[in-house]
């Protein structure tokens, strides 16, 4: 396709996704903008000659989606590490790693993302079994949520790492019943080893926006918050919007260190002031409350359970105690940041929601759209606060079906009343929640057909045959209205993108078929657009 000022879109089916506005026959693209839309005599009308006439050919047309939980400045680097996304089988792994390892003589430290707990009994990868492939250099490979490291023995030694080694308060230490350390270093304890290996520059960084930026655009994502935004992808964001090669527009979330207190929101100020342009707004502040369910580090109102059903004194780890996360939600507001917590528990749910009241107490509502992301277990009693604080929830529906991290290292160790609980988008929905959607990528898949069919089905087609608490679907037309003007809302910019009408922005997606009829699985992305400039077509 050829880009000219004007670009008429028929032949197919043009859904706007805006409250009462119907689907369209065809669209007028001018400029920058949408011109036109209506029946087909009624674009061709508003177009000029010159206009570039597509034919849909029985395709659709959708606003390009917006991810509004996503980490490019996280995976796009890792696309160029040790990748073991893709499998979920031990020998794979270890294949791989040996492979990496032969493939980079020079590189002093092995490092990588991918690993699934379900490939290892309880979810704890073994230093012994890395050891076997690379016992000469130090190994570490997050899992593929991120909340969790695989490292050998060498990567223990270096950090020193022993029997004695005290668990940081932020994380776990997994050992053997003589206390020595297995290999698998949870949450913080990550960073015992983390710390030791050379940074990314900014521009290792900027490269690996750049590559995360071309997979995204195929998978029709247009914008998104970049929820875990340090320093240097902070300065390599800005660099490419000044040079123009960010195309996607882009929030930044800079990272909240959990180490620290009050006294950073001057730097985080410092940050804001000091970068941004173009298309990048480094407008948001990434509180992260809580751990996960798998790994037991969710922050929990009541106990985990042993797996036999006994009760333990484990409630999750907190990662912010609550008086900083209180004192912090109404200097961030006040100061015109939004605030993107991670909240995975129901007492770190809950902890968020009571940092949004406070920060209405203290400064008004104002408009800073403050959300709350993943909400895997939210007790009944807080799911009414969203819509009466205003807090937009924040889903990644992906993760809402039957497979090895819930029937194995979830549901036993909360138990089958709490699992009742897990992402109630249903009830969210109907207590009156905004909800946005964003992917998690890379913990897991940013493909949105993938992501719409879960949350509409509650049902992975190759995990499992059992919904996953069925109740708690949503319409396809709830999703996809969540995914690109629920998530152009938490963006602050749903005055011009987020759905298809006249005067918004041309952010949009050409879809093979149509979900509507014929299911989302499947679905590919022909083509991607922003601001009237094609950026991706198969």
């Amino acid at each position: 396709m050829a880009v000219s000022g004007e670009i008429a879109f028929s032949g197919g089916t043009v859904y706007p996704v805006q409250p009462g506005t119907p689907p369209a026959e065809a669209l007028l693209v001018r400029g920058e903008r949408i011109a036109a839309l209506g029946t087909v005599a009624e674009v061709r009308a508003a177009a000029s000659p010159a206009a570039e006439m597509v034919d849909l050919a029985g395709r659709v047309v959708l606003p390009g989606f917006q991810d509004a939980h996503v980490h490019p400045c996280l995976a796009g680097p890792e696309l160029n590490r040790c990748n073991l996304v893709g499998s979920d089988r031990r020998d794979d792994y270890l294949a791989t790693v040996a492979t990496y390892a032969a493939a980079n003589p020079a590189a002093p430290w092995l490092v990588g993302k991918g690993w699934a707990m379900s490939a290892f009994p309880g979810g704890i990868a073994p230093a012994i079994d890395l050891d076997a492939v690379v016992p000469d250099r130090p190994v570490l490979l997050m899992n593929r949520d991120g909340h969790g490291a695989w490292v050998n023995s060498v990567a223990l030694a270096r950090a020193g790492i022993d029997r004695d080694t005290p668990d940081p308060s932020d994380g776990r230490i997994e050992r053997t019943a003589d206390g020595a350390p297995v290999g698998t270093l949870q949450e913080g304890a990550a960073e015992l080893v983390r710390r030791l290996i050379p940074p990314l520059t900014t521009e290792e960084v900027g490269a690996g926006i750049l590559a995360a930026q071309r997979y995204l655009f195929s998978r029709g994502i247009t914008s998104w918050q970049d929820a875990w935004v340090e320093a240097p992808g902070h300065h390599a964001y800005t660099a490419l919007a000044t040079k123009g090669e960010l195309r996607g527009r882009v929030v930044g979330c800079l990272w909240w260190d959990r180490e620290r207190g009050l006294e950073q929101v001057d730097d985080l100020l410092a940050m804001r002031g000091h970068g941004g342009t173009g298309r990048y707004r480094p407008t948001t502040v990434k509180m992260m409350l809580d751990g996960v369910c798998e790994n037991h580090t969710a922050s929990l109102l009541d106990p985990y359970l042993d797996g036999t059903g006994a009760v333990t004194a484990n409630r999750g780890l907190s990662f912010v105690d609550a008086d900083t996360v209180l004192a912090a939600a109404p200097r961030l507001d006040r100061a015109g940041f939004q605030v993107h917590f991670h909240a995975i528990g129901d007492a770190a749910v809950r902890l968020a929601l009571d940092a949004v009241e406070a920060a209405r107490v203290a400064n008004g509502p104002g408009d800073r759209r403050h959300h709350l992301a993943h909400l895997q277990l939210v007790h009944p009693d807080d799911r009414p606060r969203f819509a009466r604080l205003g807090a937009v929830a924040n889903a990644q529906p992906l993760w809402a079906h039957h497979d090895s991290y819930q029937d194995e290292l979830t549901i036993p160790f909360i138990g089958e009343q709490r699992s009742a609980l897990q992402y109630p988008w249903r009830s969210l929905l109907d207590e009156g929640a905004r909800l946005a959607i964003g992917s998690d990528w890379d913990v897991s898949t940013p493909d949105p057909f993938k992501i719409l069919h879960v949350a509409v089905e509650r049902l992975h087609p190759k995990a499992s045959d059992r919904p996953f608490h069925p109740a708690q679907r949503i319409t396809l037309t709830e999703a996809v209205e969540a995914y690109t003007l629920g998530s152009a809302y938490v963006n602050h910019r749903d005055h011009d993108t987020g759905s298809l009408v006249e005067g918004k922005m041309a952010d949009l997606v050409m879809v093979d078929r149509d979900p509507f009829t014929e299911g989302p699985w499947g679905c590919q992305i022909d083509l991607t657009m922003i601001g009237g400039e094609v950026v991706h077509q198969a």
